[in-house]
């Protein structure tokens, strides 16, 4: 049998296919069918500043509720319920108890004091890593991309002095250049990148005429870009490289693992094929290792990034210009045009 092994951020991994952030790590019978079914890791999903926020004021009105107390109150004591980070904890501990991989924290905040004060809530949770979300939506026409970074920089650095456990950020491809900000991440001592984040993004109805939140899973072919950072960044970086959107194969998981990534992330593929598919994924690609005489990842792993390929444009602009060079094998190919 194929050694599909992998080391992330210092963990072990029984193979590449980790669960990205979703909704599915809340059910723990799916949790249990994906473990079964031969994912290597789950990262819960992500805590965002608002939940923490919305507990906060919900905490205040309850604590309120019976200022004004009387004799013929049925209750002397408010019910408090928690709205969010409390709730998010405890499902964490739980998730930890009934599964037997590596469980990943996912923290996505705004303030610096929140980030540090909830990476160490979620390090008490026994998780085995954290990944930092780092997705800003730009709002202030003033402030510049060096201290956007600078500010993400700052709190990457606050969250390791405090936490003993790996940290990984996330981060979206929208950096004018993602290579000098994962760089200065690398040096700030980031165990891991997850590349890249698939961001929710808003939506009108024209009829309605009215914002809607459509809920976008990646699609086919996504992986491309994924694919051209990893094989960028293989062997000049010291952190873990995961690569992230639009992995839906076993094909697609070595398509990036040739490029250099340590590991991938799947999510849409598991909502629209289900939990079973996974060990089709990784039949597919213990299949491809046997017919190409590979015993272990690691002896193809980057066999195809930029620092091992022939031609030192393969991940830059050589695709530009081989398409430029051959107009008429497009036409061919689409003869309709």
């Amino acid at each position: 049998m194929a050694n599909l092994i992998t080391n992330y951020m210092g963990l072990e991994l029984k193979n590449p296919l980790i669960l990205g952030a979703c909704n599915l790590t809340f059910d723990f019978d799916t949790a249990k069918r994906l473990e079964d079914a031969g994912i290597s890791a789950i990262v819960f999903k992500s805590l965002f500043e608002e939940q923490i926020n919305l507990e906060s004021l919900k905490m205040e009105e309850d604590l309120q509720e019976y200022n004004e107390r009387n004799a013929e109150m049925v209750r002397l004591f408010p019910s408090l319920k928690h709205a969010g980070p409390a709730e998010h904890l405890e499902k964490i501990r739980q998730l930890k108890k009934t599964v037997g991989i590596p469980v990943i924290g996912s923290l996505n905040c705004i303030h610096s004091s929140t980030w540090v004060e909830y990476a160490q809530e979620l390090e008490k949770t026994g998780v085995d890593a954290l990944e930092l979300n780092f997705y800003t939506t730009p709002g202030d026409f003033d402030q510049t991309p060096l201290q956007l970074e600078d500010e993400q920089v700052k709190i990457l650095k606050e969250v390791k002095e405090k936490v003993k456990i790996p940290v990984s950020v996330k981060l979206s491809p929208f950096y004018t250049n993602p290579l000098n900000l994962i760089k200065k991440m690398d040096a700030a001592g980031a165990n891991g990148f997850v590349l890249f984040n698939n961001l929710y993004q808003p939506e009108i109805d024209a009829e309605k005429q009215e914002m809607t939140f459509p809920f976008n899973l990646s699609q086919t072919g996504d992986y491309r870009l994924p694919l051209r950072y990893a094989g960028l960044l293989r062997k000049r970086v010291k952190g873990s490289i995961c690569s992230n959107s639009g992995i839906f194969t076993g094909h697609d998981v070595i398509r990036l693992l040739l490029a250099g990534a340590d590991a991938v992330q799947i999510v849409s593929t598991v909502y629209r094929n289900k939990a079973a598919y996974i060990t089709q994924m990784l039949k597919d690609i213990e299949d491809w290792m046997k017919r190409k005489g590979y015993s272990s990842v690691d002896e193809f792993r980057g066999k195809l990034s930029n620092v091992n390929s022939k031609d030192p444009y393969a991940y830059t602009r050589a695709q530009y210009v081989d398409l430029l060079m051959q107009p008429f094998d497009i036409m061919k190919k689409y003869p309709q045009v």
